[in-house]
């Protein structure tokens, strides 16, 4: 929701080092990568590379060139260390023991664990709010939108590649939307359905045009930051301004301010970036997990005003 502005600022501006971080531009690194692909990477060598590599790994993906720069950054991170020197970055990220397939194991269990709160609560939903409720469809289809978003931060973390990135983004960006369009038919829309449809149809249309620009003419990663910032901003304030205007008369708000404050303030996390923790655990990780029960919070109060708005058409139905 919210925090998914936050997390995308963050994430462009690490995005915006990665062809220059100073542990790939180490000659070391570079030497030692160049070395590695010729010995491995060719002929015969490689398709005995390819006969030892499990089957799991050449299915995530990983290819000889992968494996030659996450050998060769553990080379140099080691002369960093023996010389007493702090850990590098490598293409705008720290390095990450793996494990199995996983390039950054902890924020992939993470996002993987928000993907399933995200469904629990869509599950909790559905079965407790009856599908005649005014905002059902909105907030099942915002679940949907989530869940797909959190897959495809977990397959970003499992495997970081040109195209898991943009769809990270992209469907991120999507959730934000979303949001501001959730927030615009709980606000506006049930009064006036027209309105709500036109907003729409305007959201799609700009989606539709970041994407392609982004996708088509260049993935630039300041517009990229500008654009979802502003997004960012106008959801946080929309939800917030309509919960303080609510808030005597609509108990439930209450879980919606808090969501939306708790996702903002534990961005902040992502400001501490510090090398991981035993390699694994990291400030970006650290947030993912920090979500989780935020998530839950959200999907509760989407919960409470879906009922409460039932009971009120029914009672207007009743009296009409």
């Amino acid at each position: 929701m919210a925090g998914r502005a936050a997390r995308l600022v963050l994430l462009a501006g690490a995005a915006a080092l990665a062809s220059g971080s100073q542990g790939d531009r180490e000659p070391v690194y570079r030497d030692c990568v160049l070395g590695c692909e010729e010995r491995n990477c060719s002929g015969g060598a490689l398709k005995h590379f390819r006969s030892r590599q499990p089957i799991y790994m050449s299915l995530a993906g990983w290819t000889c060139r992968d494996e030659c720069k996450y050998e060769c950054m553990w080379v140099t991170v080691g002369l960093y260390l023996q010389e007493g020197h702090q850990v590098p970055q490598f293409h705008g990220k720290w390095p990450f023991s793996r494990f199995l397939f996983f390039q950054e194991p902890a924020s992939a269990v993470a996002s993987f664990l928000n993907g399933l709160a995200s469904l629990v609560m869509l599950c909790r939903y559905r079965t407790a709010v009856p599908a005649s409720s005014p905002m059902y469809p909105t907030c099942v289809a915002f679940a949907w939108v989530s869940l797909n978003a959190w897959f495809w931060s977990t397959v970003f973390h499992t495997k970081d590649t040109n195209l898991t990135e943009k769809m990270d983004y992209f469907c991120a960006s999507a959730v934000i939307l979303h949001s501001i369009y959730l927030c615009c038919v709980r606000t506006v829309g049930l009064r006036h359905p027209a309105v709500a449809s036109a907003f729409r149809a305007f959201l799609l249309l700009l989606l539709t045009a970041h994407v392609a620009y982004l996708s088509l003419v260049r993935f630039d990663y300041g517009y990229n930051l500008a654009a979802n910032v502003t997004i960012g901003l106008v959801n946080v304030a929309w939800w917030l301004g309509w919960c303080l205007r609510n808030r005597r008369q609509l108990p439930q708000v209450r879980k919606c301010a808090r969501a939306v404050l708790l996702l903002q303030g534990l961005s902040l996390l992502e400001l501490l970036d510090f090398p991981p923790l035993f390699w694994v655990l990291d400030a970006h990780a650290m947030w993912h997990v920090s979500t989780i029960p935020v998530h839950v919070l959200f999907f509760s109060f989407l919960e409470d005003d879906s009922l409460y708005l039932l009971k009120e058409s029914e009672a207007k139905f009743k009296l009409d």
